[in-house]
This record gives structure tokens, sequence and C-alpha cells, in this order.
């Protein structure tokens, strides 16, 4: 089974960046919301300003942070015909290294969701809690295959390779449940009327941490693996 061609989004101009409210772009590009933190820029009840001019009010490098931000855009096409270990490079970049940036703010916006928000008739509630169950065991799963089972495919295979593969699909499939609790803790990453910035911003994380994850997990079991299980898929 090949992998779908995934597109690439289209890299904002730093033009539109820059004209952008900070609400705007923190719940349009995932991460950003990390940034503006770093910056103390205020993009939940400030987040009606545009960018240019919440840089200007706190003088900052408006075009620095646009840059910034631009890097933010992730690149989702994957080799044509992928050689193992450049898919395995790929898989690194793309999704663990990514992985290991997005789960920290979602948890830490989460819980400010669900401390700020906890009268809400549609708080998410538990959200910050399952969140960091994930990325607990995401974390160990991504420190496995890069200790042991990567290594061995970027050699060429092993005798004993399809355990650790059997290993990483069966954790594969409690990644699938965890998701599944996240759409439901999430109303599907669809929040409520009249939510705030953080809030939209959060479920537009997880929204993104859920496309990921299930590329992720695509581009491993039906594509990467098969190959060293001497069954084509």
């Amino acid at each position: 089974m090949h992998a779908p061609h995934a597109v690439a989004p289209d890299t904002p101009t730093s033009a539109d960046l820059a004209q952008q409210t900070l609400g705007e772009i923190a719940v349009a590009l995932p991460g950003a919301t990390a940034v503006f933190r770093r910056l103390k820029l205020d993009f939940c009840c400030g987040g009606q300003v545009r960018l240019t001019e919440a840089c200007a009010a706190k003088g900052l490098d408006a075009d620095a942070l646009v840059s910034e931000l631009q890097a933010l855009v992730r690149d989702d096409a994957t080799p044509v015909t992928p050689e193992p270990g450049a898919l395995v490079d790929h898989i690194v970049s793309r999704y663990h290294e990514v992985h290991r940036a997005q789960l920290p703010e979602l948890i830490r916006m989460a819980r400010r969701v669900e401390a700020v928000h906890r009268d809400h008739p549609q708080v998410p509630a538990g959200l910050a809690a399952h969140l960091e169950r994930m990325e607990e065991e995401l974390c160990e799963h991504m420190a496995k295959e890069e200790g042991v089972l990567f290594p061995m495919i970027k050699a060429g295979g092993h005798p004993m390779v399809r355990q650790p593969i059997a290993m990483m699909r069966h954790e594969h499939v409690d990644h699938g449940e965890h998701l599944a609790r996240l759409a439901e803790l999430t109303g599907e990453h669809t929040p409520p009327p009249g939510a705030c910035n953080t809030w939209r911003a959060l479920f537009a994380g997880t929204a993104q941490l859920s496309d990921d994850l299930i590329q992720h997990i695509h581009l491993e079991n039906n594509v990467l693996f098969p190959a060293f299980e001497g069954a084509a898929h």
C-alpha cells in the first residue's frame, strides 16, 4: 500500500501574517500560541490586535516574528519512492519531533481552558489529563522506535526485526483508541459558539495532533513496516 501524497500547505506570506490579528493566527497556525506566550503577546483577550500593531506596542521585531511563525507551517510531502532510511528520517523530523513540541503546549492550554471555563457546560473536562497520558505513551513509543527499531531498519533489517515491529503495531492500536477518546472529549475538535481564542486554538491544535498521528501511523504500518515483515500489503 502506498502513502497518499500529502500536499504541503501554502506558506502564508509575510504580508498576510503581519496583517492578521493575533487571535486569527493562534487559531489558524497550531504552535503559534507557544511563540506568543513566550513573547508575552496576548492572543486571547487581546487577540483582536494585528500582529504588526502588537509588535510595535511591545518593541518586537515584526519581521523576525513573522519568519518564526512561517517556520511552523508543516511540509507533509513524503518521498515519491521512499527509501527506508529516508522515510525513517522523515518520520522522525516531521512527526516525532512535532509531537514532542505539540503536546506540552496543548496540555498547558487544556489546563487553562478547563480552569477558566470550568462552569461552561461544554468544558472539555479531563482533556489535559488525557493529553498527558498521550504524551507519556507516545514519548515512550517514539523512544523505542528511535533507539531500537529504526536503527535496525536503517541497517537494512535484522532477523529479529519482526518482533519490535509487532510491538509497535500493537501500540499503534492503543494510540488509535486515544485518538478516539480525544475526538470525544473535544466534540470532534469543535469549539462551542463564542469560545475564546485559547479554546479555539486548543482545538485547532488537537485536530492537527490527530491528523499528524494518523498519518504518522499510516506511514509506519502501511509503507515502512511491510518491507521488513516479508509480506506485501
